[in-house]
Order: structure tokens, then sequence, then C-alpha cells
């Protein structure tokens, strides 16, 4: 008589019991708990209870499975940003900025995958460059040049992905137990003005409210200045002009989390 299974061990889920879109949903799920970097495909398929042989029926090796996992994920990052209006793109453009990194920051997994590993399949990306050439083209309609709205736009988007990177990089250190050292090295008789704007909460280098908005007002001011002297532009309606004076005198942003 053959010896019976231990009475502890789980039952495996039978081969064909489950498709692709189970598989990615669950690697999101052990993304979340472990992080990406520690996903692999024995350690998921534990998660799945399921064979590894059935991870791989689908995706032949781990760079398959997250470029999947980034198509997901580009598709809640595309459906969750605004779009950039002509009429009152100055302050349009300043939400939308500022709705991509709160998209990004409240997302981790959306931030490795779509920031830091930075990999698309093709209709991601040629769905993500049509979004570009839309929010272009309103730029052109407000007034730049279609190299200035190229450049602007551009800005924008690195301004914000760097930001979200550096604040990456600073949670992955933090949680390693890599503390910062700007406090021990700043020293109030031979930085006077850098001790004393850090105790206000001004830092160099750091991905914190105060720096996010005023780089991203330098570039809606450059943009602003561009559209004034661009002599092709079309002529601005009064709404349009009182609209983008409102984006201007925005209020002080109030503290990141």
């Amino acid at each position: 008589m053959g010896r019976q299974a231990p009475a502890d061990k789980r039952q495996r889920r039978e081969r064909g019991s489950i498709n692709a879109d189970e598989i990615i949903k669950g690697a999101f799920e052990l993304a979340e708990k472990v992080s990406i970097d520690n996903v692999s495909m024995p350690v998921l398929a534990k998660h799945l209870d399921v064979g590894v042989t059935s991870i791989y029926w689908y995706f032949r090796k781990k760079d398959d499975l997250l470029n999947a996992m980034t198509d997901r994920a580009f598709s809640k990052y595309d459906s969750s940003t605004p779009f950039v209006e002509a009429g009152n793109w100055r302050e349009s453009l300043q939400n939308h900025a500022r709705q991509m990194r709160e998209t990004f920051r409240n997302n981790p997994i959306l931030c490795d995958l779509i920031l830091i590993r930075g990999t698309l399949g093709k209709q991601s990306a040629q769905k993500g460059m049509q979004a570009v050439e839309q929010a272009i083209a309103t730029l052109v309609e407000a007034g730049l040049t279609p190299e200035d709205a190229f450049n602007t736009y551009a800005a924008v988007s690195v301004h914000i992905r760097g930001w979200v990177v550096l604040q990456r990089i600073r949670e992955k250190n933090k949680t390693a137990g890599h503390v910062g050292r700007d406090p021990d090295i700043i020293d109030s008789a031979t930085m006077p003005v850098i001790a004393e704007l850090t105790r206000k909460g001004h830092h160099i280098g750091a991905a914190d409210e105060i720096n996010f908005e005023y780089g991203l007002a330098c570039i809606l001011d450059h943009a602003s200045q561009l559209i004034e002297e661009n002599p092709t532009k079309a002529p601005t309606n009064a709404k349009s002009r009182r609209a983008n004076r409102r984006g201007r005198r925005t209020a002080p942003p109030t503290r990141g989390r």
C-alpha cells in the first residue's frame, strides 16, 4: 500500500486551471507584499498554489511577465491622468502634473514598473505617445510653437518622473535602514543660508513639496513667456487670459505626506 501524503501539505491546483490574467493579478498581489525585485516564478507559483510550469506555459521568462504587468499598470496610469485644455492650459497642465505625480507616488509598483524599469509593450507605448501627441497639440493651440510645446511637456514629464524616482529611492533606502546625513553635514557657521532655510523646511536635491512646486512653476512661467513672445500665436480671448492668470496665482501648496 502506497504512502499517504502528509496531512498539512496543500493540494496544488490542476494544470490548466489558471490563465494569464490570474497569473498577472497574482503577480501584482505578490509584488505588493515582497516588491517587484523579489517576484520570481517559483515564489509566484507558490503564491498561486500551482506548479511553476503552469506559469512558464504563459510566460517563458520573468521579463515576459514583467512586460505584461507593465502593460496592465500603464492602462491604470493612463486612465487616471487628466487632459490638458488649450483654453486653460496653465492650470490644466499644472493639475495634470500633480495628478501624474500622485498616481506614481501612491502606487510604488506602478513607479517601479513604468518609471524605474521603463519597458512597455508596443501597444501601450503607442497609446502613451498618442496621449503625449494630444497634449503637445493642445499646447500648440494655446500659443506655443510645436518645438516649444514639445519641450514644455517633456520638461514637465522629466520633472515629475525625476521627483517620483528620487522619492522612491529614498523610501527604499529608508526601508533598508539607510538614513540621509544632511543634518549632520550642515554647519551653520560656514553655511548660514543653507542652515536657516533647511530649518524652515527647504532641502536641496530632495523630492519634497517645495521643490516640486517651485520647479513646476518655473517651467510654466517660461512657457507663458514663450507664448507671449510667439508672433505666430492665435489671439487669446479674455476668458483664457483670466484662466491662465489664475493658474499663475495658485495658492501655496500644502506639505506632502
